[in-house]
């Protein structure tokens, strides 16, 4: 089912939904189940299941000489994403990604997909790699966010990259986009920020997930200014809670996102980090308790492998 079906049918009800990472090459799914088991008690209709691009790594060859290799750290976003499906009977999104993919490449991602009765994807521009100062496409790939929404439609409607296939059993995407209720780290403004998004929308976007924010008051702004703009598909809340010290420095560096004074405050008299993970649960509680009387259609938890702190949160707004 669609993720936009799943907000029709729960008419006006706020519902759970949380991200996963794949393992790391050689490690076991295992451990992934078992973080997602004690999640499956608050009924997600989906899970998201994130992409990772490629990095470069290098290889002595001896003599003073290196290899430079390109691999993935965490492939098997396709093969996760059936598994869940198949082991849980939810929904799940695969994200899909510009960065490190030729448009052939996610050709065969959707057909693959489509096979397996998998019809929501996020589309997702990605990351520029860590040697890089901008972001730069792949050879053959798509540049932007928008570029990969207008392939998945054209897909949708039969248009392939090299043919048009008639059929019957047409794919029908539903297709997530990101939002930025703080504005994209490389976004001259807002404002300019909203525009691309109304331009993915535009595209074929049928629903928009925000990146990690920590103050209502910004999420709420940015839907308000979104309706104005004449966005008017969902707009999900993304929230993260913080768990370790680190955090404080990490996420602003990285997502180019404000914290609270508040917050920073109450994890700063923690004398560790298990007390630092309580601020972060009771933190998410509230934003999420506000959210949910605000009628969101999602409180959707960036829960990076990890669900102990998931589901304390879950318990008390579900």
């Amino acid at each position: 089912m669609k993720v936009t079906e799943h907000i029709e049918n729960a008419k006006g009800k706020t519902l759970f939904s949380f991200e996963i990472i794949p393992p790391q090459k050689g490690k076991s799914i295992q451990e992934l189940y078992d973080n997602i088991d004690p999640l499956m008690e608050f009924n997600p209709p989906f899970i998201d299941v994130t992409t990772s691009r490629e990095e470069y790594i290098y290889i002595d060859k001896g003599n003073g000489l290196l290899d430079k290799k390109l691999t993935r750290m965490r492939p098997g976003t396709l093969g996760i994403c059936a598994s869940i499906k198949h082991k849980y009977n939810v929904d799940t999104v695969p994200h899909l990604l510009c960065g490190g993919f030729t448009k052939e490449e996610t050709e065969y991602m959707l057909v693959d997909c489509h096979y397996l009765g998998i019809n929501n994807v996020m589309a997702l521009r990605g990351d520029a790699m860590k040697d890089e100062q901008s972001f730069v496409p792949k050879a053959g790939g798509n540049h932007y966010a928008i570029d990969l929404v207008k392939q998945i439609k054209d897909l949708n409607c039969g248009q392939y990259l090299h043919e048009v296939i008639d059929a019957d059993n047409k794919a029908d995407f539903c297709i997530g986009v990101a939002g930025y209720p703080e504005k994209h780290l490389e976004s001259p403004s807002l404002q300019s920020d909203l525009k691309r998004l109304k331009e993915k929308v535009d595209a074929g976007a049928d629903y928009v997930v925000t990146q990690m924010f920590f103050d209502n008051s910004k999420y709420f702004a940015f839907v308000e200014k979104a309706r104005e703009m004449g966005i008017t598909i969902p707009i999900i809340p993304g929230i993260k809670p913080i768990a370790v010290q680190r955090h404080l420095q990490v996420l602003p560096q990285i997502f180019r996102i404000d914290l609270p004074e508040d917050l920073i405050d109450a994890v700063d008299k923690c004398k560790n980090n298990a007390e630092i993970k309580q601020v972060g649960i009771e933190w998410a509680v509230q934003q999420s308790l506000e959210l949910k009387a605000a009628g969101v259609p999602f409180l959707h938890y960036y829960s990076m492998g990890k669900s102990e702190n998931i589901r304390q949160i879950a318990s008390q707004v579900f």
